[in-house]
């Protein structure tokens, strides 16, 4: 029988330690497999006579990366590895592998990913869960599951002291609690919480989600709920064990809040978007559903409390049906989006569980530990460094400012991991900072062996693979290892990684940094102007007049490049070229803008003009109208601004006529700012940024996204809003700095242009 794996765990049976592993099979049913498994750790042979007498320990044919033969030692329970590994390491002696959990121990040992297939026929139930196989045979399988995912959402009182109502929506399964003293046709009425409580209890054990989701699920519902749970006596008992559940909460921006819910995930969907890189102007549910559901919630966001406070007293119908309509958009938010079918299949590429296929150094460490097994090595264990130490980045040139026509973009397919490859930097081959005959010397004097590195070989094994899916047009698989290959140099960058070296993750960098330039410059002798270059793309001026035929030159271009590559590489190194130099794309106009005040041009900035299946479409970059803390208005502006310079059209009544409109209040739903707070309000104590100031004149802040305007008497919330709007502030800050990063070119400045001054030659180009 065929299974996935959502949750490893392990327990202590009768002294001795078992693997837990939860998951779901190919029937539809709950599963546990529990598998007796000894912890272990390695050190050195030479370091026997250290070890204290009374752990067991085995040889093995294993060896560190010095080539010293490793022994095996074993402990009675996990928690004691640590604590025998900090014995060792004060009596100076290296413990290797000593820092990996131990349910992904058993997973790595025996080679299991995700997917299962579990070779025992007898099984057990309880109340929890459909099937208990103990000491099962369990080798690895391909296997995608089917998981049942549950979102919730609960409707408390404006003081957050009493809960009025939780609703469960899922594909097969609706149902909305509400306490209350009326008959609500669309909900099962509770006289109190306690009732409702054991109900959502009773409909979470007996419906057996894989999955528990929602809206800030974790922060909100879940530790609200938890309270009540705690004040009613009842224990929080919802996984597919009688543990109770529980929950790491973290107010630290930067840290994402956890559970632990046995045998079952809370992933919550917030995480979900961000761990798949999908980024919005702010993380609100309105906002996410607006953007891929073109669709509103039932009540607008300013004021939400006091109208769920008024439906519940006299309209529960409604609230119910508002409850609902939330947790029903989350689920559709999840499935538009596919993120958890994209985690699915990063968790079946690394083997980390749902709630952690983001961790991408674990992820590395999962991939690579096999192979590294596979050659008879083992690594070093992971441990604290100097988390300052810095880490060269990729070439960014200084850009040519200008308008241009046909700008070809080319760039380098993933540049880091084919340099990994081509160079064969891994761990394994590195020999530090040492001239030597048959080794590869980076361009910072990093010196790798030749001989096939590890993480070459997984690059390699990923990109065939994704050619693969790519062919068979699986798109989220082919996603989710670009995803992972992405990760690769972050991972070796990081101090925490355990072979992290400054001189080996730099080796990459300055790699990068010698090809972009070589790049171009070969370009450049091909009489070619480069007008920037960024990390791993560059920007080439075409000397084609016609749009139609800049992209055959950018792609012969290309095609001369590789060749080169190709002879440069194997001469230069003797290795294989794995480098390979793509044509993204044409702009038919394009503009990159000036350092503000400065004669230099800006990098990271630009933007151009494209013909995309016949429609015109404009692109930025760095712009304003990329940047969050920039209003709608800024970045209307900016876009009309610059089809007029594309299209060649007069610009200097439009910007008149635009600020004209401004003043006259014509876009005062455009002149919103959107900021979030990283802390509570209170906690501002040395600055005052503008958004803080605003939600200080809020009754009550409802949401870490402040949305205020700019006024005579300074920042307000928009639903609070007392004083007239400062045009003047929106006209000077938000409006000349784009129309002056586009007069610069003609001469001309946006106060001229506002006073009036003659403009009839402004667009003779």
């Amino acid at each position: 029988m065929k299974g996935f794996i959502l949750y490893p765990t392990y327990r202590i049976f009768n002294g001795r330690p078992h693997v837990l592993l939860f998951g779901k099979l190919e029937n539809g049913q709950s599963f546990l497999t529990v598998n007796s498994f000894r912890p272990y750790f390695y050190i050195k042979e030479a370091d026997l006579p250290s070890l204290p007498k009374e752990h067991e320990y085995t040889r093995t044919d294993l060896k560190n990366f010095n080539e010293e033969k490793l022994i095996k030692v074993y402990t009675e329970i996990p928690s004691e590895v640590p604590q025998i590994r900090r014995y060792l390491e004060e009596h100076g002696v290296e413990c290797y592998e000593a820092d990996i959990r131990f349910p992904y121990r058993f997973l790595i040992d025996n080679n299991i990913m995700s997917a299962i297939e579990i070779q025992e026929e007898d099984y057990e139930q309880n109340e929890y869960l459909d099937r208990i196989y103990n000491e099962p045979a369990i080798i690895p399988a391909q296997f995608k599951p089917v998981l049942k995912i549950f979102s919730i959402d609960i409707e408390t009182s404006i003081d957050g002291k009493k809960l009025y109502s939780i609703s469960i929506y899922s594909e097969e399964f609706q149902k909305a609690l509400i306490v209350s003293k009326k008959k609500i046709k669309s909900a099962i009425v509770f006289k109190d919480e306690e009732s409702l409580l054991e109900k959502f209890k009773e409909v979470i054990i007996e419906e057996d989600p894989d999955i528990i989701t929602g809206w800030s699920v974790i922060d909100f519902d879940l530790n609200f709920l938890r309270e009540k749970f705690k004040q009613h006596k009842i224990p929080f008992v919802l996984g597919r064990t009688d543990q109770q559940c529980k929950l790491k909460l973290e107010s630290d921006f930067f840290k994402t809040s956890k559970s632990d819910f046995q045998g079952r995930l809370v992933l919550d969907a917030i995480g979900l978007l961000k761990g798949s890189f999908i980024q919005l102007e702010n993380y609100k549910l309105s906002t996410a559903a607006a953007h891929f559901l073109k669709q509103g919630k039932l009540i607008d966001d300013y004021n939400k409390a006091e109208e769920i406070e008024s439906m519940y007293k006299k309209n529960p119908e409604k609230l119910v049906e508002y409850n609902m309509k939330d947790a029903q958009l989350v689920l559709d938010i999840i499935k538009k989006t596919r993120v958890l079918d994209l985690s699915i299949h990063r968790s079946l590429l690394t083997g980390m569980p749902l709630d952690r296929v983001s961790a991408s150094i674990a992820s590395f460490d999962s991939l690579y530990l096999r192979k590294l097994k596979e050659r008879n090595y083992a690594a070093q264990s992971a441990s604290f460094r100097n988390k300052e130490t810095r880490i060269t980045g990729g070439y960014v040139m200084d850009s040519i400012p200008g308008i241009y026509e046909n700008i070809i973009i080319l760039d380098f397919k993933s540049l880091y991991p084919s340099i990994i490859r081509t160079f064969n930097i891994d761990p394994l081959t590195f020999v530090g900072k040492k001239p030597g005959k048959n080794l590869i010397i980076a361009p910072n004097r990093a010196a790798f062996k030749k001989e096939k590195g590890i993480l070459p070989d997984i690059i390699a094994e990923l990109m065939e693979e994704r050619e693969r899916v790519k062919k068979e047009k699986d798109e989220l698989t082919s996603h989710a290892i670009k995803i992972l290959l992405n990760s690769f140099f972050g991972v070796m960058a990081n101090p925490s990684f355990r072979f992290f070296n400054t001189d080996m993750a730099n080796a990459i960098t300055h790699f990068g940094q010698f090809l972009i330039k070589m790049t171009a410059e070969e370009i450049r002798k091909k009489g070619y102007e480069v007008i920037y270059q960024d990390t791993d793309s560059i920007f080439v001026k075409s000397c084609i007049e016609k749009y139609e035929d800049a992209e055959i030159e950018g792609r012969k271009i290309t095609v001369v490049m590789n060749l080169f590559f190709e002879k440069y590489i194997g001469n230069t190194y003797g290795t294989r070229n794995h480098l390979e130099l793509e044509f993204e794309k044409v702009y038919k106009m394009f503009i990159m803008p000036k350092i503000r005040s400065e004669e230099a041009g800006a990098k990271k900035r630009y933007a151009g003009l494209r013909v995309v299946n016949g429609e015109e479409k404009i692109e930025f970059t760095g712009m304003e109208s990329r940047r969050r803390d920039w209003t709608e208005v800024s970045k209307k502006f900016q876009h009309e601004l610059l089809d007029r310079i594309f299209h060649k059209k007069e610009i200097s009544d439009y910007v008149k006529k635009f600020i004209k409109e401004v003043k006259e209040g014509k876009y005062d739903d455009m002149l919103i700012y959107r900021k979030g707070l990283r802390k509570n309000v209170e906690q501002y104590t040395k600055t005052t940024p503008p958004h803080v100031k605003a939600a200080r004149k809020l009754k009550k802040v409802e949401s870490s996204v402040i949305e205020y305007v700019m006024t005579e008497d300074g920042p307000e919330p928009v639903q609070n809003q007392k004083h007239r709007i400062d045009y003047d502030h929106y006209i000077n800050k938000q409006l000349k700095p784009i129309a002056d990063s586009i007069l610069v070119f003609f001469n001309k400045k946006f106060d001229d242009l506002i006073k009036g001054s003659k403009q009839s030659s402004i667009f003779n180009f």
